[in-house]
């Protein structure tokens, strides 16, 4: 057993790894893509036949996931907080039906937006399933939490989730790494009955989720992982996951007699958590992400000593940090040097050389002869193309939206309707919003901006790359009206005329503007 210096995401997965699974199902997401990276890089993984490739979406690697545990044996599947909407359905099922190899969700929140769309946090995921909720403080809590997760989901027969937030995921320390264990032999689920969600099963399975919950909570009184550590004084905190870092950093800084009950399980323990508030006068709740358990404690004693984002103590948005836990305590941040005025901002842009610019440049030509010059995006790269030089994007929701919202604006009566997309995007979630299209023979024009990768996460495989075409056809859009470009200056006459042409087709065209990743024709330049 030696150290490793390792990023949280890196030491969830060797903790999974060394907890003997069999498979990680994920999508990229940022702040969660490394989880997966370092087991599709591991020799030992590759050995053991560790199953490691992406899939199309959160959904598709949950159920996958599910399906791995359903024949007996451990897998971890891994995404980004947003990514868990996508993958809700079969998430929310899942605590119905349980488990019976170990199945350990991970989530990564991201905490003032740094790569997402919004800061939502997923502990209420798990309060929504009566699901236990692990939120690891350090890196080797990490570790140790992906082990214990899946141990523990076997024992219960629930899955288990795992909260991190982008400072544990894109921060190192030395994690020590416990003995390997070896994979469960193939055992597959007897018992179909709980896995078959007709009215008359899925009762009896949600009355069994709701008579396991008093053992989550004793699981949770009882768990590692919530510690405390009272002192004589009338001052406590309340300190989850992440925050407890913060707590800590401040009260040693300044010296502070203050006690602290650090909570990473949940659900609430109940008992530990009323013994604490009773034993002190004032009470600070400090939670990375929504005030979700201030709110609870707020409800249990109806009591002004509970402080935290609800009433100001603490910020309501954006991450944590310990000038904000020093504040609660009264205590004035340390003055820092502003930045000099002739510092100026640098705003995200476009790679030199990326086909995404000679797109927008050719459909700006394009859009400059309507009044109309609405552009429905979607989620990537090309999701800059909303900024200056070219602010060609009007939207950009979620995945997927981009085709769906051009639809319904075409069914507005608007026009043109242009909808693009990425090639990861579109196997990820548009192709239902193209059959929707198809169906309705919507007069919307879709781009696909194929640079054949997942490029915004750092350039992993895409699901459709060589078969975009064949895919919109076998959807039903006329392969006539199926056309396919390079996005490049040397064409761009010949493309204006092409994005011409096929918006002013009456019907669904899909217009593939296909040209390989600037920074991935780079590496593979390198690779060669």
């Amino acid at each position: 057993m030696k150290e490793n210096l390792l990023l949280g995401a890196e030491a969830i997965a060797l903790g999974a790894i060394d907890a003997g699974i069999s498979g990680v199902y994920a999508y990229p997401g940022t702040p969660s893509t490394e989880i997966t990276e370092f087991i599709q890089k591991s020799n030992i993984a590759k050995e053991r036949g560790i199953h490691a490739t992406w899939s199309c979406n959160e959904k598709t690697a949950y159920e996958a996931a599910l399906g791995m545990s359903f024949a007996g044996k451990r897998s971890i599947v891994c995404m980004k907080h947003v990514g868990l909407n996508v993958a809700a359905d079969p998430f929310m099922n899942s605590s119905v039906t349980g488990i019976r190899g170990g199945l350990v969700l991970i989530v990564a929140d991201d905490p003032s937006m740094h790569s997402s769309q919004n800061e939502q946090d997923s502990r209420m995921f798990g309060k929504f399933a009566f699901l236990p909720v692990l939120e690891p403080s350090t890196q080797q809590e990490a570790y140790d939490c992906v082990q214990y997760a899946l141990e523990m989901s076997e024992k219960i027969g629930l899955p288990f989730m795992l909260r991190i937030s982008t400072r544990i995921s894109h921060s190192r320390a030395e994690i020590i790494p416990q003995p390997l264990r070896d994979q469960n032999t193939l055992n597959p689920e007897t018992d179909k009955t709980k896995w078959i969600l007709m009215p008359a099963f899925a009762r009896k399975r949600y009355a069994h989720l709701l008579s396991l919950q008093p053992q989550l909570v004793q699981m949770s009184e009882n768990s590692p992982f919530n510690v405390e550590q009272r002192i004589n004084s009338t001052q406590g905190v309340i300190a989850f996951g992440l925050a407890y870092n913060y707590v800590m950093e401040v009260i040693e800084t300044h010296n502070l007699n203050v006690s602290v009950l650090k909570i990473s399980q949940y659900p609430l323990p109940e008992t530990q958590v009323k013994d604490f508030c009773a034993a002190h006068e004032s009470i600070i709740v400090a939670e990375e992400g929504y005030p979700v358990y201030e709110e609870l404690l707020r409800g249990f004693f109806d009591n002004p000593k509970i402080k935290g984002r609800l009433d100001g103590t603490l910020p309501r948005t954006g991450e944590l940090n310990p000038d904000h836990i020093a504040a609660a305590f009264g205590i004035a941040a340390a003055q820092t040097h502003s930045v000099p005025a002739f510092v100026v901002g640098r705003p995200p842009e476009l790679c030199k050389g990326c086909g995404h610019r000679d797109l927008f440049e050719a459909l700006n030509v394009v859009m400059s002869e309507y009044d109309n010059r609405q552009v429905f995006a979607d989620i990537g790269c090309y999701t800059l193309g909303a900024l200056k030089p070219f602010e060609t994007i009007s939207t950009c929701v979620d995945m997927g939206a981009g085709i769906t919202m051009a639809k319904g604006a075409a069914d507005a009566g608007m026009h043109p309707a242009i909808g693009i997309v990425g090639d990861s995007t579109f196997t990820h979630s548009g192709i239902t919003g193209l059959l929707d299209a198809v169906n309705d023979k919507s007069h919307v024009t879709i781009i696909i901006s194929d640079n054949s990768t997942t490029a915004m996460t750092g350039g992993q495989n895409s699901a459709g790359t060589g078969r975009l075409h064949q895919m919109c056809e076998g959807m039903g859009v006329a392969p006539e009206h199926i056309r396919t470009f390079v996005p490049i200056k040397t064409q761009l006459a010949e493309n204006v005329a092409i994005l011409r042409e096929e918006i002013e087709y009456k019907g669904v065209s899909v217009i593939i503007a296909q040209r390989e990743c600037v920074q991935v024709a780079i590496r593979n330049r390198k690779k060669k």
